[in-house]
């Protein structure tokens, strides 16, 4: 479970790679990196919260 703060980082680097294999400009796949962004902030408030309640 500590590892999941990784799991932002790792989608983002596979969108990049994605973007970068079929030659689609880096502008074009900035909504993606926003989406990754929101989930995994929500993802890491969430579960912040559930420690924070758990303890």
């Amino acid at each position: 479970m500590s590892r999941l703060f990784l799991l932002p980082l790792l989608l983002a680097l596979m969108w990049w790679a994605f973007l970068y294999y079929f030659r689609i400009p880096w502008r074009k796949g900035l909504t993606g990196f926003y989406w990754i962004i929101g989930l995994g902030g929500g993802l890491a408030a969430f579960l912040s919260l559930m420690i924070w309640l758990t303890h």
